[in-house]
């Protein structure tokens, strides 16, 4: 098969566009199941939150099962449920929740605070030696983000600083399952970190699901199936699907390049938008350029040998 013959760097890059398109449209997806196309709530973000992350564990329970085997010591068992909790879990009830006062697009532009957080923990924790090109092109990219935030006139803000902070919270949690995954569980592979991670949540998001109402919520909400349909993409497309392929592109790249993700999901979420016939300026069409700019220059130009280390 033609994939299974590319280069990493070309894998790498078709897993980073695809997890940017599908990760850039979770956003509206999440919104869709709050709220009916009239406005009126459908599940509260918690319910969202929990369903989603009970419905992916669902869907990966079988896979999880057969590569228990795998796990040979508590470590690495705390080690994939630091993973799950980190990288989905704790995350999912954050966004759902700073969405219930943000617009979803603005919520793609904060998530591009995770390369830096993933920047600062692998350069402190882990030890890891940065470059003074990949500093050059995180502060390009930041720079295209600030710039698309500030263009964009329709994805200001309508909640309080707790659903902004929200997000900022979510992205640290983000960057140390990242960072958990290229430097300690390499010997799993992607589909497994994946599966055994959310086995770790199953229990707590099918009793957080039960208690917050979300089964009576199915039966009396008339807008309940339209919720469903959004959650069910968004667990088995956005999530369980997503994090397969965002821990193979971490297991074969560089902790950097997986994390520049986030500064493509603005990029496909503003398009997403544009789409559904949203207006889409200059501005921010150039910001756009820039965010692409900072993410080639991190990515490439830092493969250059005469960059020096920090």
């Amino acid at each position: 098969m033609y994939f299974c013959r590319m280069s990493k760097e070309l894998k790498s890059w078709i897993y980073l566009f695809i997890l940017s398109a599908i990760w850039g449209s979770s956003f509206i997806l999440m919104k869709k199941a709050m709220y009916s196309s009239s406005g009126e709530e459908i599940f509260s973000d918690t319910q969202v939150a929990s369903m989603r992350m009970l419905f992916a564990s669902t869907f990966l329970l079988p896979f999880a099962v057969q590569a228990l085997r795998k796990i040979e010591t508590w470590k690495e068992a705390g080690l994939l449920a630091l993973v799950g909790t980190c990288g989905n879990f704790f995350p999912a009830f954050l966004f759902t929740y700073s969405e219930t006062g943000i617009s979803s697009g603005y919520a793609g532009m904060l998530n591009s605070f995770t390369p830096i957080f993933a920047l600062l923990i692998g350069f402190f924790v882990f030890k890891q030696r940065l470059t003074r090109i990949q500093l050059i092109g995180v502060v390009i990219g930041s720079i295209g983000v600030v710039l698309l935030m500030w263009s964009g006139s329709d994805l200001s803000v309508t909640g309080g600083w707790s659903h902004i902070l929200a997000i900022v919270v979510a992205t640290l949690f983000y960057a140390i399952s990242l960072n958990t995954i290229k430097h300690t569980l390499q010997k799993f592979k992607s589909f497994e970190i994946t599966s055994l991670s959310f086995l770790f949540l199953f229990v707590p998001s099918l009793i957080i699901a039960w208690q917050s109402g979300s089964y009576e919520e199915i039966q009396t909400n008339v807008h309940a199936s339209d919720g469903l349909t959004a959650l069910l993409i968004l667990s088995a497309v956005g999530t369980a699907l997503a994090v397969i392929l965002f821990n193979q592109l971490v297991t074969i790249s560089s902790v950097l390049f997986a994390s520049s993700v986030t500064y493509l999901i603005p990029v496909f979420a503003v398009l997403i938008g544009l789409y559904f016939g949203e207006q889409i300026t200059w501005m921010q069409s150039g910001s756009m350029m820039i965010v692409l700019g900072g993410v080639f220059v991190a990515n490439y130009f830092s493969r250059i040998r005469k960059s020096r280390p920090v």
